[in-house]
């Protein structure tokens, strides 16, 4: 739903859209172009009054940049025909204005219009023919989009655009890409990309991550402590038999290494059993998310407080390494106290009852 990138004028609307989209369109990194109308408005459906993001798309070409007419739930994105004043509306915003298929609904814009009765709003009934939900509580339950020519003469646009969305081959060059398009096109544009339009989301979501490696960092650490305490009490057990040992010849480095290496062997294998249940639960949480959910009969991220409303995974192989290191390090730190404490026994003090 959110383009890759977006060019428009720096104050007011985009006239020359054609010219400035075959521009984009040579960057070889761009792979779709498409031009959108956005503002603000209120949907109204009898007692109910919604606020609303109205987007006005070209149908032909918002296919080019976004993936709405994969998430339409009922209607076709084509319906969207010049003239015919028809809407789509997210499912989100459909419930709340009681609205479905077939129904009309006015929106009524922030612009006004003079008239011999005194200033009036701008209102314009639509026809709902379609309906999508993506899954995403900005879009689901905000949106509402129309033909770019029927947005246009609402907003009062005079046939020009709020700007051009692009789509790249690579979402992450978008930065870079939008600053060689800026400087490519003649005349004071603005070009912006996904990581501006959701800079806070995607802060978040960093900050979530930090935390999330330290709060995992400190479980490791805690679980670590069960290797330190599980040799302490081996040491105390095993105190005259270590002596024996001494007496025969064994070195303190040869009984620090016995208990090093027995820590190790017991951190490698729970670090190796926790890196495949965590792998195999990081796989399939979109299938074991949504079945949990359905047996509690409950809902985990509700779209009403939740951006998203479902966990999706992405399992990174370099994340799962870091952890797993991490762990294991801490696995062989555990065991230099209890090991260290071994070799310190001294044989005449540990067999003086024996």
């Amino acid at each position: 739903m959110a383009s890759h990138a977006t060019i428009s004028r720096f104050r007011g609307e985009l006239q020359d859209w054609p010219a400035v989209s075959e521009r984009a369109r040579g960057h070889p990194r761009v792979v779709g172009v498409a031009p959108y109308v956005q503002g603000e408005a209120m949907l109204t459906r009898g007692r109910y009054v919604r606020g609303a993001l109205v987007q006005g798309v070209l149908p032909r070409q918002e296919p080019e940049v976004s993936d709405i007419d994969d998430y339409m739930v009922a209607g076709r994105l084509a319906s969207l025909r010049p003239g015919e004043f028809n809407v789509l509306l997210g499912r989100g915003l459909a419930a709340s204005l009681g609205a479905r298929i077939g129904d009309k609904v006015t929106l009524v814009a922030p612009k006004a219009t003079s008239s011999p009765a005194g200033i009036l709003p701008r209102l314009r009934r639509f026809t709902v023919t379609g309906i999508f939900e993506v899954k995403h509580g900005q879009y689901d339950t905000q949106l509402a989009v129309v033909n770019i020519d029927d947005a246009s003469r609402l907003f009062q646009l005079n046939g020009g655009i709020t700007g051009l969305r692009l789509k790249l081959d690579d979402m992450f060059l978008a930065p870079a890409v939008g600053r060689e398009i800026a400087a490519d096109l003649p005349g004071t544009f603005w070009v912006r990309d996904w990581t501006h339009y959701h800079a806070n989301f995607f802060r978040a979501l960093k900050t979530e991550k930090t935390v999330m490696f330290v709060i995992l960092t400190l479980i490791v650490a805690v679980a670590a402590f069960n290797i330190v305490s599980a040799l302490i009490m081996v040491v105390t057990d095993k105190e005259s038999d270590i002596a024996i040992l001494r007496t025969l010849g064994v070195t303190p480095a040869s009984v620090m290494l016995i208990f090093i290496v027995q820590g190790t062997v017991i951190g490698v294998v729970g670090t190796l059993l926790g890196m495949a249940g965590g792998v195999a639960l990081a796989s399939n949480v979109e299938t074991l998310v949504p079945a949990i959910e359905q047996f509690f009969d409950t809902k985990f991220l509700s779209p009403d407080i939740y951006y998203i409303s479902d966990v999706p995974s992405d399992m990174r192989w370099s994340d799962v390494s870091l952890i797993t290191t991490v762990a294991f390090i801490m696995s062989i730190v555990a065991t230099i106290y209890p090991a260290w404490r071994a070799s310190r026994t001294q044989p005449a003090e540990a067999l003086r009852y024996e």
